[in-house]
């Protein structure tokens, strides 16, 4: 991962989307680096973990986990005598889908910059750096291999579809092109069809990439014949709650995939008691994250983590200003996933207040790799964790409830609870088992992100039993679910149109 900084300098210029006239031109990147960079295959890996970089700004110019997967359903309040109190309100503002109201004027949050969140630039230069890539790969770098070859272009295809199955989640319809110097203007292509080109580009390249590498400290930070599988998991099942007439085609290739992924051998649950080490990440576990380390001198946004808002002294420091914390999630929401049964995940992931309804909650989940000491202002030292061996397993047990395979999906789930040392679910099949995968989803990926946009594409957000802002379907059909979307987007290009539901006052 080291690399001069000369190769900083070349690839962020490669990744640039100059001012000009035509839609996303730029110029091609032999001009750009006097046809010096794709010389060997150290380019190509520092071209690879600058995307990786690239990516990783979008997540931490702003709190974007919470924001956009965790709070918009209404399951978070904050805590007013906390410190800077009313600048911690905008997690109700996010629950009420006031996301108008959250990024216009001059709230007490604007230092979060939410606004920066409708801009779907930075994606864009991730996805003209990884087709960049490929199309150099294609022509021949000097000094990789053919082996090397299919593995580079499998990471440059998934860190680009990724970026596309993030705006999609985003802003639904999105321009999609793969071609390396792209200037024609493009309209939003519907998000179904996006997904599905992306997961047809993935499959070409799944199995020419590895399970694993022989180096420990890649794993989890590049990208490997698991992500790829997760990331496709993901799609499918995104498209089944929007594309209902393929929705089991849907169900049966992530099923499939989710098989494959346990039947490989190649990741593990690790024990509860060895949380730390997930969260710190490069784990058995993980599939696909930004590794973060204090040890590598990596900086995080200070309002970044997602454990910025549920933490507090000894955990957050200094004292006076972190004697509870921003927020807490609903105690009515804590007990709907965790009472009821035993659940290690309650005493490891959490203090004794798990349903304090107050800042004397807190989630230790991200709180294992704890080195602030005395007066510095610092979070844990985490990892921002994106793709999850627990996850898929469950998303994997979810298509196969959908598809009426019961017994098979309640073995999965039973991976899971096994895991947290919690009951095994002996129930029946049908819906109360769809339900039950749903929650159990919901407390194990509790803080990741992932609890929104499962709401959205289950529907379940159009329920009150099941989030606390109710979208009508006439709203969600107008995409009350989506973020709006910067008028940049509009720049030189007559074919571009903004998210409608917010252009018209978000109602």
């Amino acid at each position: 991962m080291k690399k001069s900084v000369i190769y900083i300098l070349i690839a962020a210029a490669s990744l640039c989307l100059p001012s000009c006239k035509k839609f996303l031109n730029v110029q091609p990147i032999d001009k750009l680096t006097g046809n010096n960079f794709y010389r060997s295959k150290d380019d190509v890996v520092a071209n690879i973990y600058d995307m990786s970089r690239t990516f990783f700004g979008k997540i931490n110019e702003t709190h974007f986990i919470g924001a956009t997967g965790e709070y918009r359903s209404g399951e978070v309040l904050y805590e007013a005598q906390s410190d800077n109190g009313p600048a911690r309100a905008f997690v109700e503002v996010l629950g009420r889908n006031d996301l108008l109201g959250l990024i216009n004027g001059n709230p007490p949050w604007s230092f979060y910059n939410f606004g920066l969140i409708t801009d779907w630039t930075g994606y864009y230069q991730v996805i003209q750096s990884a087709n960049i890539l490929i199309s150099k790969l294609e022509t021949g770098v000097p000094g990789v291999n053919e082996t090397e070859k299919k593995q580079f272009e499998g990471e440059a295809a998934f860190i680009r579809s990724l970026a596309y199955f993030f705006m999609v989640r985003l802003y639904g319809d999105v321009p999609y092109y793969t071609d390396a110097f792209h200037s024609t203007a493009l309209p939003r292509e519907n998000m179904v069809s996006v997904l599905n080109k992306c997961i047809a580009d993935l499959k070409k390249y799944k199995d020419g990439i590895p399970w694993n590498y022989t180096d420990p400290a890649l794993k989890g930070v590049r990208a490997t014949k698991g992500s790829i599988i997760a990331l496709i998991m993901n799609m499918n099942m995104w498209n089944a709650g929007f594309d209902k007439p393929n929705a089991n085609k849907y169900y049966q290739e992530t099923a499939d995939l989710g098989q494959e992924l346990v039947k490989s051998n190649a990741y593990r649950l690790l024990p509860l008691s060895d949380w730390a080490t997930v969260i710190k990440g490069r784990s058995d576990e993980s599939l696909f994250e930004f590794y973060r380390s204090i040890n590598y001198g990596d900086q995080n946004t200070n309002v970044a983590p997602i454990g910025d808002m549920f933490l507090h002294y000894p955990y957050k420091r200094p004292e006076y200003t972190h004697r509870v914390s921003f927020a807490y999630y609903r105690g009515e929401y804590m007990q709907k996933l965790y009472s009821g049964t035993a659940d290690k995940r309650v005493s490891i992931w959490f203090n004794s207040d798990i349903y304090a309804d107050n800042g004397k909650f807190m989630m230790l989940k991200f709180a294992q790799n704890a080195f602030a000491t005395g007066e510095e202002d610092a979070n844990p030292d985490n990892t921002f964790m994106i793709f999850r061996y627990a996850g898929e397993i469950l998303l994997c047990a979810e298509a196969l409830a959908e598809l009426g395979q019961d017994d098979a999906a309640i073995a999965m789930a039973n991976k899971v609870r096994d895991r947290a040392e919690a009951a095994r679910y002996t129930g029946g099949g049908g819906q109360d088992l769809k339900d039950f995968i749903f929650l159990e989803r919901s407390r194990e990926l509790v803080g990741e992100g992932h609890h929104y946009f499962d709401l959205v594409r289950t529907r379940r957000i159009m329920n009150s039993e099941w989030s606390y802002d109710v979208l009508t379907l006439d709203k969600f059909n107008r995409g009350a679910w989506t973020w709006p979307l910067n008028s940049n987007a509009l720049a030189n290009n007559p074919f571009m149109s903004l998210n409608m539901y917010w252009v018209n006052g978000g109602n």
